[in-house]
Parts: C-alpha cells; sequence; structure tokens
C-alpha cells in the first residue's frame, strides 16, 4: 500500500461516524488475528494452486477506459477524480475464484476491478463484485470458512458435516452465496452490476463528509440469459463478448453512491445498505479497449480497495483492512511463479 493511503485507525473512523449520526458498530471480536500468508495459503488449498494466477479472479481478461466525474460526484468529494476532466482507468474483469478455467456460465460471482490514474501520482484502486455483499464479515470467519470447505485428501470433497457446522455457526457466510444462486447467469461483463460492498466516506472542499455503500450500475442495463441460453454459449463466451460490445462502444457504467443514514451498518460487508436509499451518480466509466490476449496493464496490480485519494475514505469494516496485505503477498508469488493473465 501506498505510504500516502494509509489506513484509518478506528478510533479516527469512529468518531467521523458519530459526527454523521451513523453508529461506529463494534467489530466482530477476534480471537487471534489472522497471519495474511496463512490466508493465502489457505486460498491455495481449498481453491487449488494455478501458478502465477491470482488466488481469486483467476480467470480475466484486462481492458482500459476513462472516468469523467460529475458535478454531484465533485460537491461530494474533493478527490480529484471528480474534477469533470477525463480520467484514465486500468479495468480488470473477471469470474471469482481461483480457478483460470472457471466455466462462463454458471452462476458465480464476476469482479470488476479497476485503478484510476489521478494527477500527481495519486491511485485509486477499487475491486467490486456482481453481489451487494461479501462472503464474511470478518478476516477470522473468512478464514474459517475456508477451511470448512477444504476438501479432505481420502474423498477428494469438503466434509459436509464441517460445512454445515460452521455455516451454522455463522450464518452470514450463506448471503453470498444464496444471491448467486437466485440470479440468472449473466449475458455479459458488460451487464452487470458490481458493489463496492465496504462501506466508503467521501469529504468535499467544505470538509463535510458523506458516507455510503457504492455500485456500478451498466448504462445499457443488466443482461442475463436462460440455462439453456447459458448452457448453448459454453464456459468460454465472455472475453469476446466483451471484445465485441467494447469495439462498438456500448461498454459503459454509472459509479453510483448510495448514501447511508444514520443507524445503517457500514463495518460489515455482509450487510447490504437498505433498500430505498438516496442515490447519486458521481460519474461516468467507459470502457474504451481491451486486451487482445492474455497481456495488458492488468497483470500485476493488486487492486487493493485500500488505495484511495484524498478526499475518499473506508470504514472501520475489518474485511477492508484485511485485504491489504494478502494482496501483496499473493502479487509476490505470483510474480516469482510467472504472472500470467489467462
Amino acid at each position: 500500500m501506498s505510504p500516502r493511503h494509509p489506513l484509518r485507525k478506528p478510533l479516527a473512523l469512529a468518531a467521523a461516524a458519530v459526527s454523521l449520526g451513523i453508529p461506529a458498530h463494534a467489530q466482530t471480536p477476534a480471537s487471534q488475528p489472522v497471519n495474511p500468508a496463512a490466508m493465502v495459503d489457505q486460498f491455495e488449498a481449498t481453491g487449488g494452486k494455478f501458478e502465477g494466477y491470482r488466488r481469486s479472479g483467476a480467470k480475466g481478461i484486462c481492458a482500459t477506459g476513462e472516468f469523467i466525474g460529475s458535478a454531484e460526484g465533485k460537491a461530494i468529494s474533493s478527490a480529484s477524480a471528480f474534477s469533470g476532466q477525463k480520467v484514465p482507468v486500468i479495468v480488470r474483469f473477471s469470474v471469482g475464484g481461483g480457478n483460470p478455467r472457471a466455466p462462463d456460465n454458471a452462476k458465480t460471482q464476476r469482479n470488476l476491478a479497476l485503478q484510476f490514474d489521478l494527477p500527481g501520482n495519486e491511485v485509486w484502486q477499487m475491486g467490486n463484485i456482481s453481489a451487494p455483499v461479501f462472503g464474511t464479515s470478518t478476516p477470522q470467519q473468512l478464514m474459517g470458512r475456508l477451511q470448512s470447505l477444504q476438501a479432505d485428501p481420502a474423498t477428494k470433497a469438503a466434509n459436509p458435516e464441517k460445512v454445515k457446522a460452521f455455516a451454522d455457526a455463522n450464518p452470514e457466510v450463506l448471503i453470498q452465496g444464496r444471491h448467486f444462486a437466485s440470479q440468472p447467469v449473466p449475458a455479459s461483463y458488460a451487464a452487470l452490476k458490481y458493489w463496492g460492498v465496504h462501506g466508503f466516506g467521501f469529504t468535499n472542499a467544505k470538509g463535510e463528509k458523506t458516507w455510503g455503500k457504492w455500485v456500478f450500475e451498466p448504462l445499457g442495463g443488466v443482461q442475463s440469459l436462460t440455462d439453456d441460453e447459458a448452457k448453448a454459449k459454453g464456459p468460454n463466451f465472455l472475453f469476446d463478448d466483451l471484445r465485441q460490445r467494447v469495439a462498438a462502444g456500448r461498454v459503459a457504467f454509472n459509479f453510483n453512491l448510495e448514501v447511508a443514514q444514520p443507524g445503517d451498518r457500514l463495518d460489515n460487508a455482509t450487510v447490504p445498505l437498505p433498500e430505498g436509499r438516496r442515490k447519486v451518480t458521481l460519474g461516468q466509466l467507459k470502457v474504451t479497449s481491451v486486451a487482445t490476449d492474455a497481456g495488458g496493464p492488468c497483470l500485476t496490480i493488486t487492486f487493493d480497495p485500500n488505495r484511495m485519494p484524498k478526499g475518499v475514505e473506508g470504514s472501520s469494516d475489518p474485511m477492508l483492512a484485511a485485504r491489504a496485505a494478502p494482496y501483496v503477498i499473493s502479487l509476490s508469488r505470483r510474480v516469482t511463479e510467472g504472472a500470467k493473465q489467462q
């Protein structure tokens, strides 16, 4: 993480939340901090180790684009991303999980990772997913969930009793999976909503703060496939579809902030904001080109959502803070192995 963007201390975040009338809820007690290297090891043990690939979102494609902030964005935040000028953006679309051969036609997670290259060498990175919630609320819970899903060496499958026991004790780990199971297979990377899932605060030139959670929404609307259509498409249709849509100039998203109200949870990524919260369009992202092969500028970017410009800050969500160190460790391993994209 850049030294220009340190993690905000919980006490400072609590004070900011209270000043807004938004309570800083206590985090889930942690009996033991999670070692970042152990977390990456567990991702490999549970999802398989594919040398050179990201340990999450392994099957992906790199693109580039531009972002133009809105007047509403500038009113909410002093961040240079909202100047109204074109900002170059590096974009990575991917399928969830660590398997670079994951099928495109399954009801699973899709990802939209972004890097805004801002004036003055500022960088804003994001990791957005196709669900309004994350799979766990704390790094301890994530570690436990991964351990419960690890295959038994003898049966080559997860022990169903261990899986059930952990889920029974941690029912929130099932929320995201239910969401994906209830949704049809997406027709395209370009026709899907992507949520930031964590709470973020925006400070404007007057020092006023606005808290909320964001979502990128496709200008062309959400498009999906029937089960038969998804089967006919096959397991590898998303890359070609994206290239065709970008070539036709049809890939753009509104960057929308759902504004939090007093009492809303911003420190728990398994809890979405309630329906009907006021939505502010901060600007528009347009994807303008796609890498023709497995290359592109995404290859060694971590897309760490803790890297934010001045005028934007993260909440005290423990899952947000916990993402930084494992990303660096994963990158180090990938580079040593020979980083791969697809």
